[in-house]
């Protein structure tokens, strides 16, 4: 029973940040250590192999796209019938759920190695041999871990609506580290190359998918543990629409991605894929609070929407907006502190990467003032079992206005105007948020 009242106990902005948390601590460890490999690739192998990873990126936000999109809607769905005290059901879904999971991974996997060469050429990989060759040994191996990333990143939902964020934070901290670790042995010890780092990359994945299988098989005093699923073809579809904003989001993302990478092989060249890499490892590691804290206290808000606990959805709604206001303005801050200094951990400080990461930086990090809001909002429609709105502001967000930005803003400003464009795509999509968020008040009551 200490599962439930982990969730369904009353909240004040104390006991809310302390549930959220873990799930900022995963996220947070997440974006570290995906940062400490960029650097070791960018310090002891070239800038190429860091360009052959942002070429790969693509296809691996893809496969988190799928894992996030079942995480997230088939949390939401679990945790309101938590809510509803229909735990027999709950459990039934997540089994079935995780297990379509791993079964889309496996196509992946076997798919993607049968169509790898022209799916990389398309990707932009074939810019030269040197690139090809990289990004080919890098793919191959993680599209052989496809179905252990998707259970991976599902996990981390679940462990949260399960009750048990300390634990994910545990099993993230230990595969993340086995990655650093091995990033140092096979990349500079063993001189592997990118290979070394795929490697490291994949067992740091397989940890914490391998531990929280054994978990769920075996913590039958958890109130979310596998059983003998019931085959129910309708959740999983609502789990699907339910989660769709964050497949929406990634799946963009790896859209977005292709083009800075094409933008930048076209204006500045294979420097400037790196550059690009760069970007994103910063700015993975700047935006855990955002990601986290609406993550982590999802779960609690749809165990609320499901006992139709008005007072607690306001409370945590109150609450919410003040932690995420607050730290947009502090990550905005930091972002003009840090972001040179985080840069300059990948490549050399008088490098051309460099200088071209550097000054992209300072136009972009303004997104960071509104990201917040945006991404608690989709994910507070996701909660709410939402998806068509949540959907909506993500695939606004993240694709309409970052590409129409991206389509226009260089033609008229040159390279400054790709930066620029992921900084107007926000402030648009916080418009959108606003008007989302005023017109759904008395539907959910959440103001």
């Amino acid at each position: 029973m200490a599962v439930v009242r982990g969730i369904e106990k009353e909240y004040t902005l104390r006991s809310l940040l302390a549930y959220a948390a873990p799930t900022i601590g995963v996220m947070l460890f997440i974006s570290i250590y995906t940062m400490v490999d960029g650097i070791f690739v960018a310090r002891f192998i070239n800038a190429t192999a860091l360009s052959a990873i942002n070429i790969f990126m693509p296809i691996f936000t893809l496969i988190m796209a799928i894992a996030l999109m079942l995480g997230t809607g088939g949390s939401a769905i679990i945790a309101k019938k938590m809510g509803e005290n229909n735990y027999p059901e709950a459990r039934s879904n997540f089994t079935f759920i995780v297990i379509c999971g791993a079964i889309i991974g496996l196509i992946i996997t076997i798919l993607g190695l049968v169509f790898i060469r022209p799916l990389l050429e398309l990707l932009g990989a074939g810019e030269s041999h040197e690139l090809f060759d990289y990004t080919f040994t890098y793919a191959t191996i993680l599209l052989a871990i496809s179905p252990l990333l998707i259970i991976q990143m599902m996990f981390e939902n679940y462990f949260v609506a399960a009750g048990k964020p300390n634990l994910s934070l545990v099993i993230t901290l230990i595969g993340g580290g086995a990655n650093i670790a091995l990033d140092y042995v096979f990349i500079v010890v063993m001189e592997m190359g990118i290979a070394g780092a795929a490697i490291g990359t994949a067992i740091g994945i397989a940890i914490p998918a391998i531990t929280g299988m054994i978990y769920f098989f075996s913590a039958k005093h958890n109130h979310l543990h596998f059983v003998r699923p019931k085959i129910d073809w309708k959740v999983f579809l609502k789990s699907c629409m339910n989660g769709s904003s964050e497949m929406v989001s990634n799946l963009s993302s790896s859209v977005v991605t292709f083009a800075f990478n094409l933008l930048m092989l076209h204006y500045i060249g294979v420097d400037g894929v790196a550059a690009v890499a760069i970007m994103l490892y910063v700015m993975m590691f700047l935006t855990p609070i955002f990601m986290g804290y609406s993550a982590g206290i999802a779960p609690i808000i749809s165990f609320n929407y499901g006992s139709q606990n008005v007072i607690q959805l306001k409370r945590i709604f109150k609450y919410s907006i003040l932690v995420i206001l607050s730290s947009s303005i502090i990550m905005l801050g930091l972002s003009f502190l840090l972001g040179p200094l985080l840069i300059q951990f990948m490549v050399d400080k008088g490098s051309e990467v460099y200088h071209i990461a550097a000054d992209g930086f300072q136009l972009f990090c303004v997104s960071f003032l509104f990201m917040g809001v945006n991404i608690f909002t989709s994910m507070l429609f996701t909660a709410l079992s939402n998806g068509r709105i949540s959907a909506a502001i993500s695939f606004l967000r993240t694709l309409v206005f970052v590409l129409i930005g991206l389509l226009v803003l260089p033609v008229l400003i040159g390279v400054n105007g790709i930066w620029i464009a992921v900084p107007l795509a926000e402030f648009l999509s916080i418009v959108v948020c606003v008007i989302f968020l005023f017109r759904n008040r008395k539907v959910y009551h959440y103001i």
